[in-house]
């Protein structure tokens, strides 16, 4: 059984040209997607303006809708992106938006399909009920802010229920040092995983203090501090060594439609924005008692196989 929250919408609405000209044949099993008349039409829709660039990918059959395709669109803007995904009918005449649910699965599923935790920075207990995936931004004062809420909070109060990742996400076009903080956060991490957690709070903490023009030499006062390979770093960070694993995790984020910083998931449930800890506690607490009815998230965001209830 499903249920779906659905925008419908009808080409021949706003587009009545379209509606006048009889569409070619289609051949079987091809869609009759027209990309030039989708984009039109989703741009009076959304009210993208021109300036906005759109990248609409080849459709994909729909796991979820028989009858519709899975199309995601790119949406680029001064150096910005952000990703959307429409349901497309074959013949090309509808689209919806919105989330669908599968009442066999958890409703989060389409998100825990996309988060990988494999080799990623965490901390908390291993097999934990409830899984925090933290898509954030060292320059993010919202992150920060978080961040200490998290550190703080969790250990104490979920030692044996709660496990944490940490995705990078830096904003690039607001955020001019971010990107080089998370290659940074990378090589420390490739050297030492729990060196990582030492670099996380260190660069929240002097986060004020830290520029562009600064971070090597702060990074380096920080290695000395820490007794992390200085030499070894400054090469990792000089090459851009773990450049691909920041491009890796900000493509997993697009795919998700992160669009600000921190964006965290809560056994896959999308929460934007850093959230005051008797807001988080709660929220955890509920997810625990649910996993203890129904366990369909947890650790198993990271094989992403959802155990069912066997009658």
């Amino acid at each position: 059984m499903k249920t779906a929250r659905l925008l419908l919408v009808c080409f021949s609405a706003c587009l009545p040209a379209l509606a006048q000209t009889k569409p070619a044949a289609t051949p079987a099993g091809k869609s009759a997607l027209d990309k030039a008349a989708l984009e039109a039409y989703l741009r009076h829709v959304e009210l993208w303006i021109p300036q906005v660039t759109v990248k609409i990918d080849d459709p994909k059959p729909s796991k979820i809708l028989p009858d519709f395709m899975d199309v995601a669109v790119h949406l680029s803007y001064n150096g910005a992106t952000k990703d959307e995904s429409y349901y497309v009918s074959k013949d090309g005449s509808k689209v919806l938006k919105g989330d669908v649910y599968d009442m066999n699965k958890s409703p989060f599923q389409a998100n825990l399909d996309k988060l990988k935790t494999d080799l990623q920075p965490s901390f908390g207990a291993a097999g934990a009920p409830v899984v925090l995936v933290v898509f954030g931004d060292f320059q993010c004062p919202n992150c920060k802010t978080e961040a200490e809420v998290l550190r703080k909070n969790i250990p104490a109060t979920f030692p044996d229920k709660v496990r944490i990742y940490f995705k990078d996400f830096p904003l690039e076009t607001i955020h001019p040092w971010a990107r080089t903080a998370a290659i940074t956060g990378r090589c420390i991490f490739r050297e030492s995983p729990s060196a990582f957690w030492q670099y996380h709070d260190w660069i929240y903490d002097n986060q004020s203090s830290i520029t562009l023009e600064n971070i090597n030499a702060k990074v380096q006062e920080f290695a000395k501090e820490k007794g992390v390979d200085g030499m070894q770093l400054g090469r990792c960070v000089e090459t851009k060594a773990t450049d691909a694993d920041i491009n890796r995790s900000i493509a997993e984020g697009h795919a998700l439609g992160v669009a600000a910083t921190p964006t965290t998931y809560i056994n896959g449930r999308k929460m934007e924005g850093a959230m005051q800890w008797d807001v988080m506690e709660q929220l955890i607490h509920l997810e625990i008692d649910h996993q203890a009815k129904t366990p369909d998230a947890g650790e198993q965001c990271c094989t992403v196989t959802i155990p069912r209830v066997v009658k």
